[in-house]
């Protein structure tokens, strides 16, 4: 049995594919959600609806759609590619019923982050809201319970994909017609190099965004406007993209054979905890040095001053980790 022409351009398109069910399954599942809470009669549907008046909330609210549907979407795709890439575009071309399979999965995953697991976290919220947690430190509380919140839901995104996809393409349903691993595999346009620098920036970019919103709930989020809330969280989302792949272009090279997507997600998840752990430690040793110095506050220029050096050290660690950690990664393929 073999795959013919259009089966096999099919298959190319199997990796684009699988990133638009997850992504429109997860954007599906939220406006569906977010209309039922705001439909007249529903509970505190009149507080929902004022609240969802104000752009401040709608910007908040987006921005945590788009982390979770941007990661959901690149390790969807990254699926599909390291399928083709493993096993060949003839293999993956005879899978009949993979897209149907993974979106059935899916599907189950959304339903499971959505109700069960949005059920279970107001409880953690609960535990965490208790008088002894609020009375020791009461950001700390609210971080701790958003903090489990994220971890959880990106566990059940990440298993829930790979579920998704061994039963969409696991071996039953994925023949063996010659040799496997074809060479630089062209999917929907996107260049093996160009493929994994996207799929580097946009998990470093989704990691920062969701981290950002973790300390935007955390400190103070009923006071952010939106200029601020643009400024402090939607540009900096952009520009963690923007340096984090200018980072991983330097890391690789042009001709790079494969992809190999699952490599630059390590990558970027490695990336992104060594600029945390190197902005925390170059953060500790200037107020230190501040403190012993007598500096005290900087005030007007001086602190414009210091806030551009820290954007600017941050962007630096973010790319020279970035193509360091990368080169390392795809040494073999370099």
């Amino acid at each position: 049995m073999t795959a013919n022409l259009s089966d096999e351009a099919r298959a190319l398109r199997l990796p684009r594919d699988f990133a638009l069910i997850a992504a429109g399954l997860d954007l599906a599942m939220f406006v569906i959600g977010t209309a039922v809470m705001l439909m007249p009669g529903t509970e505190h549907s009149e507080q929902l609806r004022s609240a969802f008046a104000r752009p401040d909330v709608w910007i908040m609210t987006l921005a945590g759609l788009a982390a979770p549907l941007t990661m959901a979407a690149v390790l969807a795709w990254s699926h599909g590619r390291n399928a083709l890439e493993r096993r060949g575009v003839a293999n993956v071309a005879l899978a009949q019923g993979a897209r149907l399979r993974f979106g059935i999965v899916c599907a189950l995953v959304v339903v499971l982050n959505y109700y069960v697991l949005g059920q279970l976290f107001p409880r953690f919220r609960f535990l965490f809201g208790s008088p002894g947690w609020l009375e020791f430190s009461p950001f700390l509380a609210i971080g701790l319970a958003l903090l489990v919140q994220w971890i959880g839901r990106l566990v059940v995104l990440v298993l829930g994909l790979w579920l998704a996809a061994r039963i969409a393409l696991g071996r039953g349903h994925v023949a063996t017609v010659g040799a496997q691993g074809d060479a630089a595999v062209e999917v929907a346009g996107a260049a093996p190099r160009r493929a994994g620098v996207t799929v580097f920036a946009a998990v470093f970019a989704s990691l920062h965004l969701w981290s950002g919103l973790l300390i935007t709930n955390s400190v103070a989020p009923s006071n952010d406007g939106v200029p601020k809330l643009l400024l402090t969280l939607v540009l900096p989302w952009l520009v963690a993209f923007a340096i984090a792949f200018w980072g991983a272009w330097l890391g690789t090279r042009p001709g790079l054979p494969l992809a190999r997507p699952f490599r630059a997600v390590t990558a970027s998840v490695s990336t992104f905890v060594l600029v945390q752990v190197s902005s925390f430690v170059i953060a500790a040793v200037g107020t230190f040095v501040a403190t012993s110095n007598s500096m005290g506050r900087l005030h007007g220029l001086g602190s414009l001053v210091a806030f551009v050096a820290v954007v600017l050290v941050y962007i630096v660690l973010v790319v020279v980790i970035g193509a360091v950690v990368m080169r390392r990664f795809y040494r073999r393929d370099l």
